[in-house]
């Protein structure tokens, strides 16, 4: 069989990417029914206060359709958290769809209009009366379990949803006890909001004769969105609503989760009998969409004399925000399963608290809690390393799980399936040339400038979504269509499939047709999140397609008069291997018309064991100590990703995610004011995002060991630079701080102003 052009391995270019970059993509707010209404949301002003409404001079507007409230929307259901302990239950707080007479946070959702027009609508709103009557509030988690502190709700009267501990307390505090010495930070992550290209929107409309529901929207997943709308908040029948995902541009795992919105564009088509738009303005994303991170935490590692880890120690504080969203509180609780990192510690205990304030609510952001794990392990690491007067990377490879001890479980559980760790640090430090360092960095010095450098080694789990089903089919045109339910939001999953596709077919991209994100054309679907659409959605797209294969090779035979397994499938067609005796694909769908189970195949996998990538990042910055910008002056990263499915892709998703890191690290943060609750960082001119110039030219190799657990070999990639990204960074920056000024600690982001503030600080008290 010939070589595969467009098949596994290679790097073919995204076969999106034309319609995208011509204008072309159809995303949801392009969508414009003959007769659509438009809805905007009532949000609150105040972190914490009761209110009454009174919206009859608003509903008595020109071109105002409806004016939902609270009443309007009590038999519906809350939005609900899909996670929870069977061995001891919590009970989650009423998430309603809107709030009836006390808000939690600003943003929280007390009105929706619907109008004729946008302006109309915003005409409305504005003349919505609302007497509101602020009270005490805790926008951060520190605050809300300190004592004394004003209860969000009044279940949680300290403010604490679960106190769990992961681990061995016992055997952790044993360890302690006989240890050398003890390395500790404590750090926050700070808050992160999303900022995906595409703000959130949704369309819905209503067919009075069905008794139906469309509801068209930028989603992650539209079984999943469907399903608990459906089950959980509208209380109908899944198969009273059809769900539909046009492009989407961009989520990073939050918009993977259902919305008030949805729910009550929905109530309002089916009152109103007319479709229904929602668009959100950057500032209803930054008050009304799930936000990230924000952990505060203490980690302790003990240490033997010649640098061993003996035991590892952390005490995690969660932010929930006000109310709990889908994945929310799985979020650190999960993350903290994967604190053991690379490293070969003995004994581990970690006690996770996740604590509600009088904010946004927070749920997974591209890696929860593996990039807040990395986070800790990896400045932890440093720290220790600086303890005992050892290099950052000579204590790495003292600790870390060697590749014949594979399959390695960690103490907190976790089967790490294959990797070769010091392999990938070792040809990262290569590249980055780590040895002439203090070369580089006298020459900075000369021009008054520090130099730093940093690394980070890190692991996360991903791929366990659940099962996902692929159907591939065999067109009449001869060309090939698979139907699957994971959802791209710019991954380049028509690229992706196609290739595996191509893998077995030789079909070039443009002859494979994937349909992702609409409940009617397919059956099931997990959506996309967790890294998971290669390692469980390729693997069944790679097994319905070889299914197929067998298939349409036994039509063939027939056709041919020879045996199947003296056939090969290339270029679209079948050939008798060695002949000129051929049937096309086309040909082998006419002659099966009438019997179309032929033509189809359809296979599902599911990895409860996950899969494992991991890699090793080095940064190098350069640091003005005048004004305290920071500036990446090389970057490398050397990941293991088991197989890599497209070179190009995976660049893309690999430099993405790290920029994502890069501007936590140095600028990203969502800061409430302590004393009113009001997000100060409400707009893109108060939230720093990274542009081109603040990253660096990246150089990026895979060293892939392929994984043993998934049929494909493939690990995922898609969160993995964001995992290894901020603590790189943070402790090249250290790094240079410390060997210069003695400062061994700075949090996220590492801002100029609080970089000159930690200069400052410590020439204060030299002199």
């Amino acid at each position: 069989m010939p070589a595969i052009k467009f098949g596994v391995g290679h790097s073919v270019r995204r076969k999106e990417d034309d319609a995208l970059i011509r204008g072309k993509g159809h995303y949801t707010a392009d969508f414009n029914p003959p007769g659509v209404l438009h809805g905007l949301v009532l949000r609150s002003p105040h972190a914490h206060a009761t209110f009454t409404l009174d919206a009859s001079a608003a509903r008595a507007l020109p071109g105002v359709a409806a004016i939902l409230t609270a009443e309007d929307t009590a038999d519906l259901g809350g939005l609900p958290c899909q996670f929870n302990f069977p061995d001891k239950p919590f009970k989650a707080p009423p998430y309603a769809i809107l709030a009836q007479g006390e808000v939690r946070h600003v943003g929280d959702a007390v009105a929706f209009v619907v109008a004729e027009t946008v302006e109309q609508a915003r005409d409305a709103l504005e003349a919505i009366v609302v007497e509101w009557r602020p009270l005490a509030d805790a926008v951060v988690s520190r605050k809300a379990i300190a004592a004394g502190a004003g209860a969000v709700w009044p279940d949680f009267p300290e403010n604490v949803l679960f106190d769990r501990s992961i681990g061995d307390r016992a055997a952790t505090e044993a360890a302690f006890k006989s240890a050398h010495a003890v390395a500790e930070v404590s750090l926050v992550n700070p808050r992160i909001v999303t900022n995906y290209m595409e703000t959130r929107s949704a369309l819905c409309q209503y067919d009075a004769a069905t008794d139906r529901l469309t509801l068209t929207t930028g989603s992650q997943g539209s079984h999943r969105l469907r399903d608990i709308l459906c089950q959980n908040v509208l209380k109908i029948p899944t198969a009273k609503m059809r769900v539909i995902c046009p492009d989407v541009g961009g989520g990073f795992g939050t918009k993977l989760f259902p919305y008030r919105e949805y729910a009550l564009i929905a109530v309002a088509a089916r009152r109103l009998r007319r479709g229904v738009k929602w668009v959100a303005e950057r500032a209803d994303h930054f008050i009304g969409d799930a936000q990230g991170r924000d952990n505060v935490t203490t980690a302790r590692m003990a240490l033997a004399e010649d640098g061993r880890f003996l035991a590892m120690d952390v005490d995690l504080v969660a932010d929930m925000g006000a109310y709990l969203s889908t994945f929310g509180p799985y979020v650190p609780f999960g993350g903290a399963g994967m604190l053991p990192g690379l490293y070969d510690i003995g004994a581990f205990h970690c006690r996770v608290r996740t604590v509600f304030t009088h904010s946004v609510p927070v749920d997974a952001y591209r890696g929860a809690g593996r990039p807040e794990a990395a986070y800790v392990v990896e400045r932890l690491v440093d720290a220790a390393a600086r303890k005992l007067g050892m290099t950052p990377d000579a204590i790495r490879r003292k600790n870390f799980i060697a590749p014949r001890a594979m399959p390695f479980t960690t103490a907190t559980g976790k089967v790490y399936d294959s990797g070769d760790f010091a392999g990938h640090l070792k040809r990262a430090m290569e590249i980055a040339e780590w040895k002439d360092f203090p070369k580089r960095a006298r020459a900075a010095r000369k021009q008054g400038l520090v130099r730093g450098i940093g690394l980070a080694t890190y692991v996360e789990v991903c791929g366990t979504m659940g099962e996902e089903t692929a159907e591939v089919r065999l067109d009449p045109t001869g060309d090939v269509t698979v139907l699957i339910g994971t959802q791209s939001s710019g991954q380049g999953h028509q690229t992706a499939y196609a290739q595996l596709v191509a893998e077995q077919f030789g079909l070039a991209p443009d002859r494979v047709h994937v349909v992702q994100g609409d409940t009617d054309l397919i059956a099931t679907g997990l959506g996309t999140g967790g890294s998971s659409s290669i390692p469980s959605g390729g693997v069944s797209v790679e097994r319905a397609t070889r299914k197929l294969g067998e298939s349409l090779k036994q039509l063939a035979a027939e056709a041919l008069e020879a045996g199947s397994g003296d056939l090969e499938i290339s270029d679209g067609t079948i050939r008798i291997a060695g002949t000129d005796r051929v049937v096309s694909f086309a040909d082998l769908a006419a002659r099966a018309k009438d019997d179309a189970a032929k033509l189809h195949a359809s296979e599902k996998f599911s990895s409860a064991d996950g899969t494992y990538p991991n890699g090793t990042h080095v940064v190098e910055v350069e640091i003005d100590p005048s004004t305290g910008i920071v500036r990446i002056v090389n970057y490398v990263i050397v990941d293991d990703f088991g197989v890599t499915l497209n070179p190009l892709m995976l660049a893309g998703q690999v430099h993405g995610g790290t920029m994502q890191g890069i501007g936590q690290a140095l600028m990203e943060q969502a800061v409430y004011d302590a004393d009113d609750g009001q997000l100060v960082t409400g707009t893109l001119m108060d939230y720093a995002l990274p542009r081109a110039s603040d990253g660096p030219s990246i150089v990026f190799e895979t060293r892939n060991v392929p994984c043993k657990t998934n049929p494909l070999g493939v690990k995922g990639a898609g969160e993995a630079g964001a995992i290894g990204s901020c603590p790189a960074v943070m402790n090249a920056i250290v790094e240079g701080l410390w060997r210069e000024y003695g400062i061994d600690h700075i949090d996220m982001p590492a801002t100029p102003e609080r970089v000159w503030a930690a200069i400052a600080r410590r020439g204060a008290k030299s002199a």
